[in-house]
């Protein structure tokens, strides 16, 4: 088993072939549960080191709101096997989502749509230096309609994997959260019921769940700049609940505990002097 496990020659084997072609061979005849059971035992490794470059870990960071946006959209089947096509606007500094649509159809508009009503959440700077939107290649991103929108200075297109080397991951992961943690545990049988269903997400994302990257502000709080007290709050109200529960602690505690210890006296065994003996 040692030897078929650490064997180079079959790394390219998954533990659980490794079983099948065991039994096939005649050389081991145990289950699959034993076979990971004795490996975690021993302490064994599969010859398995990843050689491909690992995936990038460092991303775009914009240093204020509406600097960069991230725009997809995102295919949704209903219980009948209709399709919806969901799209959704992010903002990078805070994960506030600032526009967002359900259609029954692929709107190529939808786009151009979003971008007009982002746009209206953004306060006039004397600078005026539009957003860059991360978009992908499709046609709802290359249109006149996105066009005129760079013509008039509202955005700045970025393109995934074109303009840059990486995908638009951050309003992708925003998409799986959306459906796994949410619309998946609903019935989607219509498109209001996807859209009711969305728009509570949103509403709870943006205004009452907070960000792990914020120290506990919301998407909200990060980007209208009305939380900046939040992570001194929390840390407050954490040293405040650690000194409760030690205090609940100590007086939770048994009465013999919170007595002085008494010493307690043990009789030693008899000498063999001490015990009488049996012969006359």
């Amino acid at each position: 088993m040692r030897d078929m496990v650490e064997d180079k020659e079959l790394r390219h084997l998954s533990t659980c072939a490794l079983v099948r072609l065991a039994r096939k061979l005649g050389k081991v005849f145990a289950s699959q549960s034993c076979w990971f059971r004795i490996i975690r035992k021993q302490g064994w490794k599969r010859p398995r080191y990843r050689i491909y470059p690992a995936k990038p870990k460092i991303g775009i960071w914009a240093t204020q709101p509406n600097e960069i946006w991230h725009i997809d959209t995102s295919i949704l089947k209903l219980i009948d096997g209709t399709r919806v096509y969901m799209h959704a606007i992010i903002d990078n500094f805070s994960r506030r989502i600032l526009a967002w649509c359900v259609d029954p159809t692929f709107d190529t508009n939808a786009t151009a749509k979003l971008i007009v009503e982002a746009a209206k959440g953004i306060k006039e700077t004397s600078e005026n230096v539009p957003p860059q939107v991360y978009m992908d290649s499709g046609v709802e991103n290359i249109n006149a309609d996105v066009a005129a929108l760079i013509e008039t200075n509202t955005i700045k297109r970025v393109l995934a994997q074109v303009d840059i080397h990486f995908s638009n991951s951050m309003i992708e992961s925003w998409w799986r959260q959306l459906k796994h943690q949410w619309l998946f545990l609903n019935t989607l049988d219509t498109i209001a019921t996807v859209r009711k269903l969305v728009e509570f997400y949103v509403h709870q994302h943006n205004e009452h769940v907070p960000h792990s990257a914020f120290e506990g502000q919301t998407p909200d709080e990060m980007y209208f700049a009305t939380g900046a007290d939040v992570p001194e709050k929390l840390q407050a109200a954490q040293l405040l609940a650690r000194q409760a529960r030690h205090e609940d602690n100590l007086a939770r505690s048994c009465s013999i505990c919170r007595t002085e210890p008494q010493l307690i006296a043990i009789e030693s065994p008899p000498t063999e002097a001490a015990i009488p003996s049996n012969t006359s």
